[in-house]
């Protein structure tokens, strides 16, 4: 497999699927999975149930982002 030239901290461009065309920081790097976190991209919603998580004690709904395969992603130069 190909070595991943994507490290935390770059900044991105995403080349494939809904978010197409936008740019972000990444936030985290899964290796195993060939993954990557970019910040504000890629939204999904979280149900929680209460008292799940005690920092969110009254459950709810919450939006963070998934990962993106690396694939999908390209860097930008600064």
């Amino acid at each position: 497999m190909a070595k991943a030239s994507i490290k935390r901290g770059d900044t991105v461009r995403i080349i494939s699927g809904a978010e197409k065309g936008k740019t972000g920081k990444v936030l985290r790097v899964d290796r195993g999975r060939n993954r990557a976190v970019v910040e504000g991209r890629n939204i999904v919603k979280r149900h929680l149930r209460k008292n799940l998580n005690p920092n969110i004690p009254d459950g709810g709904i919450i939006e963070k982002e998934a990962p993106i395969h690396i694939s999908n992603l390209a860097k930008v130069e600064a």
